[in-house]
């Protein structure tokens, strides 16, 4: 397993979309970020950072997985139920494909109902009102910045 296959997996699911974030770390994202999509894994470009691949477990798998040996609480993020592996050996590739499936599902359950909508919308339609939501997002952003 490496970036590139979790980036394949990753970007498979639906509305996926990935962002780069804090310099180094590929971030996936359960819609677009800007419409309230919210982050369900992520993985270390440069590998300075601690572990490989940090996901959300949610609170019944998270202890579990913590017993695995190669597995830690995510730094910063462990008191939301997200886990570090710390290295690509840790789980076997179908494993880590569950586990992410498992991720984006249980963000996908969090999403705020006028996201789910938005994103259940037509292709064209969806694109349209995405456009026109960072379009409002940016212009309440500049007002904000000249007060």
């Amino acid at each position: 397993m490496d970036n590139e296959r979790i980036r394949a997996l990753c970007l498979a699911l639906p509305h996926a979309r990935e962002t780069v974030n804090w310099g180094h770390h590929l971030v996936y994202w359960v819609g677009d970020r800007d419409i309230g999509g919210k982050m369900f894994a992520m993985t270390d470009l440069d590998g300075t950072g601690t572990g490989v691949l940090w996901f959300h477990a949610g609170a019944e798998r998270f202890h579990e997985l913590l017993e695995t040996d190669g597995m830690i609480p995510a730094p910063y993020m462990a008191r939301a139920f997200w886990v570090t592996v710390e290295g690509w050996e840790v789980l076997r590739p179908r494993q880590i494909e569950e586990e992410l499936k498992r991720a984006h599902a249980l963000i996908w359950e969090k999403l705020p109902k006028k996201t789910k909508t938005l994103l259940g919308l037509p292709e064209k339609e969806r694109a349209k009102a995405i456009r026109e939501q960072k379009h409002r997002a940016k212009a309440r952003e500049k007002t904000k910045a000249k007060k």
